[in-house]
């Protein structure tokens, strides 16, 4: 079995800038309000590790285009949940992403999609708990 190749941190800028270019667009295209940008910026900063650590496991494009989709969906529904629940507007979005994952996947998406997508979608958010456990658990 071979090594994950090591990346550096101006490597890792440079592939995610690949992988995604038009991240810094995101809290954009999720907002409801000017006042969720500053949100919306603070879960892309959440998803970049995790987007780093798809890239460094060698996965195929298409695999990797299909976790930063439903990255962006899920992000979609963090501020949509924000949005039209004032408790949650109040917490921090890395505190109410995580509540949204569970280790069978991710929130159920709304408007509905279909089975097929619903259950690619929560194979992304088991990983992406899974990465969050692992480093909330390596920190202490």
């Amino acid at each position: 079995m071979g090594k994950a190749p090591i990346i550096t941190e101006e490597a890792s800028a440079q592939a995610l800038a690949q992988y995604c270019p038009d991240l810094q667009d995101w809290p954009q295209s999720w907002r409801y309000e000017e006042r969720d940008l500053v949100s919306g910026q603070r879960i892309v900063e959440f998803f970049k590790p995790f987007f780093v650590h798809l890239l460094a496991q060698g996965l195929a494009a298409k695999t990797l285009r299909r976790h930063r989709d439903h990255l962006w969906m899920l992000g979609g529904e963090v501020m949509r949940r924000r949005q039209e629940d004032s408790h949650l507007s109040r917490l921090p979005v890395e505190k109410v992403t995580f509540a949204l994952l569970e280790e069978d996947g991710g929130p159920l998406i709304w408007p509905r999609i279909t089975e097929q997508e619903q259950d690619a979608f929560d194979a992304t958010c088991r990983k992406f708990y899974q990465f969050l456990t692992a480093t909330k658990n390596n920190r202490g």
